[in-house]
Formats: structure tokens, sequence, C-alpha cells
């Protein structure tokens, strides 16, 4: 089975070389702020939102000047856009009381800033600091990782830890997005284009 898997990973990274990380940013904290905006929203509708952002709130302190409400009306066009307001204003107080304003580098740090869960902290020490002790499993990595038989899981912490132990380390980072790109254009959850499937194959959905 690990072949198995290793083998339709790596041709799915032919398949979609340029897949990478899908939210822009160009700083820890932006990345932060883009990440607790991304849950349960697109991100092509986060990427909209989040240049006007980064403009507007360069570090922790400048989101501390706002109130909530204005906040908030920064970040409208995203789903819960009222509770992630929150979410970032508490996440930028605790990176100024116990973080010197800094974004720190651990999980067990990140998990610390509020709207910031395990897969948060994992997309942001792997993507910010290039720190990869993990797999990030959100919905494509669940849904696509059952159908290609590389987890029966469907807790996201067992499968992340079925999918270390299949594929190499330096494998985990690239996971998601590859999977991301393939549900999205072939593998999707409402009708899969299984007959134009890279690897129709070897998917136990379809041999």
């Amino acid at each position: 089975m690990h072949n198995k898997a290793v083998k339709q990973l790596e041709t799915l990274r032919k398949e979609c070389p340029d897949a990478t990380y899908y939210l822009t940013y160009e700083t820890p904290f932006q990345l932060v702020m883009a990440t607790i905006l991304s849950a349960q929203c697109m991100d092509v509708v986060v990427n909209r939102v989040t240049p006007n952002l980064y403009k507007k709130y360069k570090k922790p302190e400048d989101v501390l000047q706002v109130t909530v409400e204005e906040l908030a009306e920064d970040i409208k066009g995203i789903t819960y856009f009222q509770a992630k307001a929150k979410y970032i204003k508490k996440a930028c107080q605790t990176l100024v009381d116990d973080f010197n304003s800094e974004v720190p580098e651990e999980i067990v740090d990140l998990v610390k800033l509020s709207g910031v869960g395990k897969k948060t902290a994992n997309a942001i020490q792997q993507n910010a600091f290039g720190k990869v002790n993990g797999v990030i499993v959100d919905t494509h990595v669940i849904r696509l990782g059952q159908r290609l038989g590389w987890t029966q899981n469907k807790n996201p912490e067992k499968i992340e830890k079925d999918l270390m132990a299949i594929f190499p380390k330096n494998t985990w980072k690239s996971i998601p997005h590859l999977l991301k790109k393939h549900g999205q254009t072939i593998c999707t959850a409402r009708k899969a284009k299984c007959d134009e499937c890279i690897l129709q194959k070897s998917c136990p959905k379809l041999v």
C-alpha cells in the first residue's frame, strides 16, 4: 500500500507541478490573519480581502488600535466575519502580551492564538517558518485520502498519523496542495471526472 500511495502522490506532482500553498501572504503575521479568515471560507475570497487588510494592519498593535466593529467591516466579505474579527483581535492581544508581538514558531504556542487550531497552526508553521512536523488535514485531504485508500479514518488527527506513516517527511508539506488541486479540478466532490483522472488505473474506486 505504501509504495502504491507514494507513486500516486508522485503522479499527482507531475500533473500539478505548480501546486503550492493557496493563501497569499508575505509575513508570518499576515499568514496568521489569513488562516483565521480561511476557516469555512473559500481561499479565493480570502485572497480578495487580505491585500487591503495587510496594508492597514502591518503588525498586531495596528489591530488593537481599532474596534472589533471596524475590523469586522474590513473583512465583511468573509464568512462569519464578525466572529473572525473577534478571533483576530484576541490573537493580536496574545501576540503582544505573550510573544513580544512576534508570531511564535512552535505548534504548542501557535494554538494559544484565538482562532488558530491544530490544522491552522500546522499551516503557519510550515509555510511561514519552513518547519514541517505533520500533514495539514483539510477537507480535500480527508475526502481524497479516503477515496484513494490512504486512510480509513475520519478523524483528522488519525488521518494525519496514517499519512505520516505512509509518506516520506519531505512530501508532507505538498500533500494538501496536490490533493486540493486534484480535488478541485478532477476528483470533485459533486461529480468526479474519473475518465479524465491520471490515477484511474490505481484508484480503488475504479479498479
